[in-house]
Order: C-alpha cells, then structure tokens, then sequence
C-alpha cells in the first residue's frame, strides 16, 4: 500500500473522530458537569443523548448534499457548526444550554461520521475498501484511547469546559487538513445526476434492498452495545467500582485498542476467507462472549477485572463487525455512496438511541444492568445474522 494510501486513512479517519472526540473526551466529566450546573446524573445523560439524536438524524441529510454537492462542501459545513456549538458548550451556564448545544454539536459532528465512508466508496471496493476502512477506523479508534485520557488530564487543570475548548481546537484543526490535504472525489458529472427528487428515490432504493437494510442493523446492533457500555460507564467504573476520572479512562481506552487492533486484520482475513464469512464468525464469537458476561455477573461474579476481561475479548470481535458491515452494505450503492452512507450512519444511531434509553430504564448504578444490556444488543447481532445472512448462504449453497 502506498503513502498516499496511508495519508488518505489518516485524514479520514481524523476527520470521522472529530464528533466521537467530543463524546469520549467528556465522559470522565460527567459526574463533575452534574455537580456545577446542579443536575442529576439521568439529566446529564441527556446531553449524551442529545448528541446522538442530532448525530443521527442529521446524517440523512450530509450524505445526499454529498452527492449533490461534492464531498467537501458539507464537511467543510459540518465542521464549521460543530466548532460553533462546542464554544457555546463551553460558556454554558445551566444544564438546558448545555443540552441545547450539544444537539447542535450533534448536528455538526454528522458530516465528519458519514462522508468518509463514502469517500472510501468512491476510492475502493471490495478487499482494498476493506483495507482502507479498516485503517480508516485505527485512527477512527484513537479517540477512545486519547480522548478520555485527554480529557480527565484537561478537566483536572481546566475543568470541564475546558474540554469543550479542546474539541473546538481539534474542529479548526480539521478545517485546516480538509482544505489542505484532501481531495475531491466525488466528480462534477457524477453531482450533476444527484438532485432531491433521487435522493428521495436512493432512499426509497436502499430502505427496500433487504441486504443493505439487514447488514446495516447487524452493524448497528454492535455499535448499540459499544454505546450503551458509553453512556453508562462512567457511572459504574467512577461511582461504582471507585475508580478515579484518569484510572477510568485507562480502563475505557483498553477496549479501544482490542477493537482496533483486531479490526486492522480485517483485510487479511477477507482476502483468505471472504468477508461475509469473517463477518458470520466475528459476530457469533461477539455475541457469546458478551452473553457469556451477562450470565457470569448475574451469578455474582461482578468485580471489575471480570468486567473488563470480557469487554476486552468482545469488543476485539466487534472490530471485525464494523468494518465488514459496512463494506458488504455500501458494496452495490457506489452511485449513491452518500445517502447510502447516510442512511447506514443514521439507522446505526439510532438504533443505539433506543438501546441506551432502554438501558438507562433499568440501571440501578452498578454493572449488571449494563452487561445485559450490551449482551442483549450482541445477541440481537447474532440472530439478525443467522436469519439473513446464514439462510441466504444456505440457499445459494444448496443451489
């Protein structure tokens, strides 16, 4: 693989973390933002929230501009609103504000999510789309390794609006590498036969094309149980199991580099194997072992080094989930790469809304309630899987 290979996964990649940066870098400060403006924690959640309903949402609309437009022209958008709304996250002075400013962060945040993906789609298929999305994701996942870690280091000197100056620092950053160091890729013929009305018909195409729609929720479902770990983790390791903001964050980044270190083989194995396959066994060994957690925790065997041990073995397979997924699904959308890319980016999210709103339901503050409900969204992955998937490859076998 080239240099300019490896440039390009960079730059993707940085660019698809800006919005997830400001998500894990301000978890540490979840309980202390509680503390300031004088909220419980289920209202500070809703921040989290927030950000996810307009994170998911506003992807329908990035992915068809991208079509229409370019692929540059709604990031450079995305990234503007995005800087806007972190400084007034900063200057917010009661929990409504910060709410109201994390929704419109969301908002910004969804161009850098979904158009990426498409870019890789207009780049490559198949095994070398694989590659780069892979890579893509490697730097995608450093936000989880540095951003918690980052962020208890700025909430420790700067408190946490400090965190909210950060994110912006990091969105005028990637302005700078969009102007600089990317591409269009996306050419001016192609643009001219994207408009609204096929929008509408790209949309109306994929929510009917049951394999697009099936690889989609499987995709979505492990990201649901990644998000549901998100949102409720600061809770349990800090006010739960006693750790500190910066040992938390430790234990945060962990499964972090168990799921991009395995994703970074997914290229390897789809090119021996096939990615459907990798795909099929990454999601059984995903699901039983987040089943598995469930179960032992139930028993009574919570402690935290079993926590982790189980999220570090699960969340490595789930790197082989997201990558494939998405792949396999985008694979026969290329004149559509952006809504397709949309759509997938919005149902994910969505999804995970719902999985964390149902978590949030039951939990009582410790780990049990959150290690069912990351096992219920693995297993959920597993029979989706089975039911499509596997019968189709069983049909197409036996034909």
């Amino acid at each position: 693989m080239t240099s300019s290979f490896f440039r390009t996964a960079l730059i993707l990649g940085l660019l698809s973390a800006i919005g997830p940066f400001a998500i894990d870098m301000y978890l540490p400060a979840l309980p202390s933002i509680g503390q300031d403006l004088g909220a419980e924690n289920h209202i500070v959640q809703l921040s989290l929230l927030a950000f996810f309903i307009s994170f998911a949402l506003s992807q329908l609309v990035y992915g068809p501009l991208s079509d229409m437009w370019g692929r540059k022209a709604p990031l450079y958008i995305g990234i503007g609103i995005f800087a806007v709304a972190s400084i007034g996250c900063a200057l917010a002075s009661d929990i409504e504000t910060l709410i109201a400013f994390r929704f419109l962060q969301g908002i910004g945040g969804a161009a850098g999510m979904v158009i990426p993906r498409a870019i890789v789609r207009d780049m490559h298929t198949g095994v070398q789309a694989a590659r780069l999305m892979s890579l893509l994701m490697l730097v995608f996942s450093i936000s989880p390794i540095l951003a918690p870690l980052t962020g208890s280091a700025v909430i420790e000197f700067y408190g946490w609006r400090g965190v909210f100056w950060a994110v912006t620092v990091a969105a005028f950053i990637g302005l700078i590498l969009l102007a600089t160091q990317l591409r269009e890729t996306r050419p001016k013929e192609h643009r001219a036969e994207s408009g609204l009305r096929s929008a509408m018909a790209a949309y109306g195409l994929l929510l009917r094309d049951k394999n697009f729609l099936t690889l989609t929720f499987i995709g979505g479902l492990g990201i649901s149980s990644f998000l549901v770990y998100l949102a409720n983790s600061p809770f349990v390791l800090i006010d739960y199991y006693g750790l500190t903001p910066t040992q938390y964050s430790f234990a945060f980044s962990i499964n972090a580099v168990s799921f991009f270190t395995v994703s970074q083989a997914t290229g390897w194995f789809g090119e021996r194997f096939g990615l459907v396959r990798v795909m099929r066994i990454a999601v059984t060994a995903f699901a039983l072992t987040m089943a598995a957690m469930a179960i032992v925790m139930s028993l009574g065997f919570n402690q935290l080094p079993v926590l982790a041990a189980f999220l570090f073995v699960g969340y490595g397979f789930l790197g082989l989930v997201i990558p494939t997924t998405a792949v396999l699904a985008l694979e026969e959308h290329g004149e559509i790469a952006g809504t397709a890319s949309s759509l997938m980016g919005t149902l994910h999210f969505v999804t995970a809304a719902v999985a964390m709103v149902i978590a949030s339901v039951f939990f009582d503050g410790t780990a049990v309630p959150m290690a069912i409900g990351i096992a219920l969204c693995a297993v959920g992955a597993l029979l989706l899987t089975q039911a499509t998937i596997g019968r189709r490859r069983a049909v197409a076998a036996a034909e």
